[in-house]
């Protein structure tokens, strides 16, 4: 039963990844590049609707890996004959953590205090200046995912 319980939870949390990385990606690689190719400055306005639909998703996904996370944390306590292991694996979660926070921070930042900040102004040369930093910040948001997975797949290992 506890292996069940841990599947389902370990499904979960990389569902919650692939849809909050993913969507970046997707935001970054794809949505981005093509409606500017296609709409020129009326991209913003596809952007917007765009990140108004995605942004539940990701704050649902935070929640779910916030969540299952911690109980994986909890259900997976390994012990290391040598200790060599075991604190690698926790020197590695806890910059996985570290980063994951960092990820989180920035997500709410962009939407909860610059998004608003950008709709508010009226200066056309501050308006893209907050838009450039949204984007950037993005950028940055995807940096840190991939980094996360690779901290994942290091800690994986050495378990």
């Amino acid at each position: 039963m506890r292996e069940l319980i841990l599947i389902a939870f370990y499904w979960v949390h990389l569902l919650a990844t692939v849809i909050w990385i993913g969507g970046i990606a997707f935001i970054l690689f794809i949505a981005i590049p093509s409606s500017k190719q296609v709409l020129g400055a009326e991209a913003g306005k596809l952007m917007g609707a765009i990140s108004k639909r995605f942004t539940p998703f990701a704050n649902f996904s935070i929640i779910c890996l916030i969540v299952t996370g911690l109980v994986l944390t909890w259900f997976n306590k390994h012990v290391s004959e040598t200790g060599i292991s075991e604190n690698i694996q926790t020197s590695g979660l806890i910059l996985k953590h570290v980063l994951v926070l960092g990820m989180v921070v920035v997500h709410f930042y962009r939407g909860l205090v610059l998004n608003p900040k950008i709709v508010k102004t009226t200066s056309v040369d501050e308006k893209a200046s907050l838009r450039k930093l949204s984007l950037n910040l993005v950028k940055v948001n995807f940096g840190l995912g991939l980094l996360v997975l690779l901290l994942s797949g290091f800690i994986a290992v050495i378990i």
